[in-house]
């Protein structure tokens, strides 16, 4: 088990370095969308290079950030029923739902995307707008950002059974990326009360 929890640290390594990446996306997205709009309302002027990169920026956003949005438990969940469990509980719906519907979806999606992404790889896709980009590097976030699920999944099941066994921590206890923020404006709160105290 402990060589499968290496692994699992490994995979988690890898997303968070993939997802703390990605965030800059968001960013550059803005940037261009802004430049875009200022230069079509003071010029008169617009590419379609600049629209098709928003796109293919917010594809990359969505695709490459996955894992690291399952690695934060910061998927979109209904948690009526597992939120009244036990934490053990919570850890075996999770195990089922990573083996009986995560994993073959994402497997299902990557065996029937293959050869689209392949077609488009081997033909130097381009875009039929006037001016766009080629197509194909964005058709590859597709499995590119699945791999990048499936190891989280892999890493994630790993930690619930090590957890099940009790090898490990409960997974689901995890702070998420936010809770640095939390801390940060309750330290800041702290701070100016004390301050305002010694007034």
């Amino acid at each position: 088990m402990s060589s499968l929890l290496r692994l699992s640290r490994l995979i988690d390594w890898i997303n968070e370095r993939v997802g703390r990446s990605v965030m800059w996306l968001v960013l550059i997205a803005v940037v261009i969308s802004a430049g875009n709009a200022l230069v079509r309302k003071l010029f008169n002027t617009s590419s379609n290079a600049l629209l098709e990169i928003q796109w293919y920026l917010f594809a990359a956003i969505f695709m490459l950030a996955a894992g690291y949005t399952f690695l934060r438990n910061e998927h979109v969940r209904i948690d009526i029923l597992t939120s009244r469990l036990s934490p053990r509980g919570q850890n075996i719906v999770d195990v089922i739902g990573i083996l009986f519907f995560l994993l073959p979806m994402a497997g299902l999606i990557l065996w029937l995307s293959w050869p689209i992404v392949m077609t488009s790889v081997q033909s130097g896709e381009m875009s039929q707008n006037p001016g766009g980009l080629i197509r194909w590097p964005v058709k590859t976030l597709l499995p590119a950002g699945l791999a990048l699920l499936v190891l989280q999944a892999l890493s994630e099941l790993i930690k619930r059974i090590a957890f099940l066994t009790g090898h490990g921590p409960n997974p689901l206890r995890r702070k998420s990326a936010g809770a640095g923020t939390e801390d940060l404006v309750a330290a800041i709160k702290a701070q100016s009360d004390k301050g305002g105290a010694a007034k």
